[in-house]
């Protein structure tokens, strides 16, 4: 069984890279993250998630959530506010070893100027011919957890669906599969989430029919319906916690992104495959007020001497948790001066109990 899956894997590995596009950067938005605790930490999480986040970071961390029921929103900005970037995820314990979650993404770029019409065919100018469209990227990502019968051990998956538009010009579908686990022994937390394992693929469809003039007029090709192809990336994490006082509490993570695509601007890279660590620390007061560190976007950047620096992206966060409620704040990128990077993120997190009507497995 093993060695027909590794063949069957093997040949859809080789097939699509006959059919599809290879870009390095491919549905990069679902790779921005949700919840203002992971922004605050440089999304050192895949270790600790355990609520309902978890079904983007790390699906294996949904059996942390603690209720039957975890409900999570988030809203930032980018680009001065053009862009805008939610996120809305459900999570609902199945039974005393299984949970399941929905999370909904949307990047998007809306009241877009089309501006094909705005000269008429007596070489008018009509500005009440201008008519707007959104650029949009959607992410569906169901996802399932489940404790397994080694002790602290639990995994996970994600299902994605994507869909992108582009108004009436360029749509997309893809699919793709995500994988996690996390291991708990006292005070250690480990985890490992591979994303798009099986590779992710959008295929699009262009409608060039208004655009073949313009194209033709500027000597730029004209796109065909093509298969873009997402390569797979794996994410490492290890965190520790430490009792600093009766009621302080600490938590410290480090992550690693390797990816496989070639050799990326990170801390450490080969023409095969790229390193990209990240930490994070959480410190909180009685589970009721958490402050939080990140330290990302580690790089060694060459002057014009060849001289190498060390430089690198911090971030803080805010949190307090009373009772069901939890709401998350984040200031991110802090050493970058690009406006289009610097944000403010807020989450909202909301958990209660559902009537008793989960099994014992």
């Amino acid at each position: 069984m093993t060695r027909q899956l590794f063949i069957s894997m093997t040949g859809l590995f080789m097939v699509s890279g006959l059919l599809a596009e290879v870009p390095k950067y491919s549905n990069e938005f679902l790779s921005i993250g949700v919840g203002a605790r992971a922004f605050g930490m440089s999304h050192s999480v895949v270790a600790s998630t355990g609520d309902v986040t978890a079904g983007y970071w790390n699906p294996a961390g949904l059996i942390g959530i603690q209720r039957n029921m975890d409900i999570g929103l988030m809203h930032a900005e980018y680009f001065a506010g053009i862009a805008k970037y939610d996120y809305a995820g459900f999570a609902i314990r199945i039974d005393n070893r299984s949970v399941g979650a929905l999370s909904i993404i949307r990047f998007g770029v809306d009241d877009i100027p089309n501006t094909l019409e705005l000269i008429d065919n007596n070489g008018n100018i009509r500005y009440d011919r201008i008519t707007t469209f959104s650029a949009a990227d959607y992410g569906f990502l169901f996802s399932y957890a489940r404790s397994s019968k080694v002790e602290g051990l639990s995994y996970g998956g994600n299902a994605k669906l994507i869909y992108r538009r582009t108004g009436d010009f360029a749509s997309a579908w893809g699919f793709g599969f995500d994988l996690g686990f996390q291991y708990r022994l006292r005070q250690w937390h480990f985890g490992a989430n591979a994303r798009d394992v099986t590779s992710t693929f959008n295929a699009w469809s262009f409608n060039t029919e208004d655009l073949e003039d313009v194209f033709l007029a500027t000597g730029n090709e004209i796109p065909s319906n093509s298969l873009e192809l997402t390569m797979p990336r794996l994410i490492l994490g290890a965190a520790r916690s430490f009792r600093l006082h009766e009621k302080i509490s600490l938590l410290a993570e480090l992550n690693t992104d390797v990816t496989f695509d070639g050799k990326r601007h990170v801390l450490a890279s080969t023409p095969f495959l790229s390193i990209d660590p990240h930490l994070g620390m959480e410190v909180d007061y009685n589970k009721l007020v958490f402050l939080r560190l990140g330290i990302g976007n580690m790089q060694l950047i060459p002057d014009f001497e060849n001289q190498k620096s060390f430089d690198f992206q911090p971030s803080l966060g805010l949190g307090i948790h009373w009772r069901n409620f939890t709401v998350d704040y984040a200031l991110t990128d802090i050493a970058d001066q690009s406006i289009a990077l610097y944000s403010n993120i807020f989450s909202l997190k909301f958990n209660f109990n559902l009537p008793s009507t989960i099994k014992s497995d």
